[in-house]
């Protein structure tokens, strides 16, 4: 479990496909002072578990499922990527809850700067819409979120400078894709109702 509050950003060394899936090397100096083999860390907002550690650098196997719901086979050596260590039970939950399960991918649309903050619109998958509220909490690429406006086929964000500069988000551009995981907590209450109604 993550909370969307990136502790670094990382770069991609290597992705080498095997098959149907991918071996992926990502340099974060910090995310790796205490990773083991079998840790999870979370990259642009994919939880992916490490299978080595080797001086500032993890690797980490990617399947098919991972490869075909992210934007992470799309990357290549140099790409930066937001990186979250797993939450602790002692740590302050400072964003929320996220899974790292990418329910989507959604592109950069446009960006309207501010004063002070950006506003950002991504495109949203319409299946994901019905758990996108304004005022709610979206994941974008490992980023916790709050929604500004929410479409049937949009949502906008807005970005302060601190996001700007300590995520990848400050570097995208209209097209680039992105990495989206709405609240779980919007996905479990719809599964009660539903089996509400049909019993």
């Amino acid at each position: 479990m993550f909370t969307g509050i990136v502790e670094e950003l990382g770069e991609i060394v290597a992705l080498e496909p095997a098959g149907d899936s991918a071996r992926i090397t990502i340099r974060g100096p910090l995310v790796t002072q205490d990773a083991v083999h079998g840790a999870s860390i979370a990259v642009n907002g994919v939880c992916l578990t490490v299978v080595e550690v080797k001086d500032d650098a993890f690797t980490a196997d990617a399947v098919k499922e991972t490869l075909d719901r992210s934007s992470l086979g799309e990357l290549g050596p140099g790409a930066k990527v937001n990186l979250e260590r797993p939450v602790r039970l002692s740590d302050r939950l400072g964003g929320h809850l996220v899974q790292g399960h990418v329910d989507g991918v959604g592109r950069l649309i446009s960006r309207e700067p501010g004063d002070r903050w950006d506003v950002v619109t991504f495109s949203l998958p319409p299946e994901l819409s019905r758990y996108v509220v304004d005022k709610g909490s979206i994941t974008v690429d490992g980023v916790s979120l709050t929604v500004v406006e929410a479409g049937a086929d949009r949502f906008s964000v807005a970005l302060i400078p601190t996001t700007r500069e300590l995520t990848t988000l400050g570097l995208k551009q209209p097209g680039d894709p992105v990495n989206l995981e709405v609240d779980v907590v919007a996905k479990y209450v719809e599964r009660m109702l539903g089996s509400r109604v049909a019993s």
